[in-house]
């Protein structure tokens, strides 16, 4: 009875034994499982991401930082807006005063029209911030207008005028059409004239001028 108690208590240790493996192995894989739950995650969702080709990391002397297409379309719209108030503040008033004026001059009479378009440019660009998508109140839309970059509008305006002036002479004949193709050839100048910088402006810095 003896032997065979004692041959009992060896099988049940060596039972025992050869399961303290898989518990552990259990255990083990439990928390392993638990530690890669808590642990924080690195993935593309949370981990920073990084602004690799942003415009303020590209020179202004690269190639990159002039090839952004969508760029170049809003820097043209933002341009082409403001020809389109300057070249009718200028036309009107140098044609206005021509026709009253003459005594004048036609230095003068240049001078006073540039100040006439981008003071047009300005009306107009308020009109559209106040009943376009922007929708600023009136003295907002004012404070804006006035805040646009004069740098661009009085680039656009000299060009136009020595264009206009080399081709006509400044004189302003609307029912001639030397003039017409004249005054198509100088908006293009002053069209072409500030728009790089326009886009330097909003590429760089992401204030548009106009």
């Amino acid at each position: 009875m003896n032997g065979c108690h004692a041959l009992s208590r060896i099988l049940g240790q060596s039972a025992r034994s050869s399961r303290m493996p898989w518990k552990t192995r259990i255990s083990g894989s439990i928390l392993a499982r638990h530690v890669s739950h808590s642990a924080p995650r690195s993935d593309k969702c949370c981990a920073p991401k990084k602004n690799t080709g942003s415009a303020a990391q590209q020179p202004a002397q690269s190639v990159g930082f002039w090839s952004s297409k969508t760029t170049w379309h809003r820097a043209s719209l933002n341009t082409l807006r403001c020809l389109v108030g300057c070249t009718t503040g200028d036309f009107s008033a140098m044609w206005l005063l021509q026709t009253h004026y003459p005594e004048l001059g036609m230095p003068t009479i240049m001078g006073i029209s540039m100040a006439a378009g981008i003071s047009t440019s300005m009306i107009l660009e308020t009109v559209l911030l106040r009943l376009g998508r922007d929708g600023l109140s009136w003295p907002n839309a004012a404070r804006t207008a006035a805040g646009m970059s004069l740098i661009s509008m009085i680039t656009m305006e000299l060009a136009e005028n020595v264009v206009d002036y080399s081709l006509t002479g400044g004189t302003v004949a609307f029912d001639s059409p030397a003039f017409w193709l004249a005054a198509a050839v100088s908006m293009g100048a002053g069209f072409l004239a500030p728009l790089p910088y326009n886009y330097h402006r909003l590429r760089k810095y992401g204030k548009a001028c106009h």
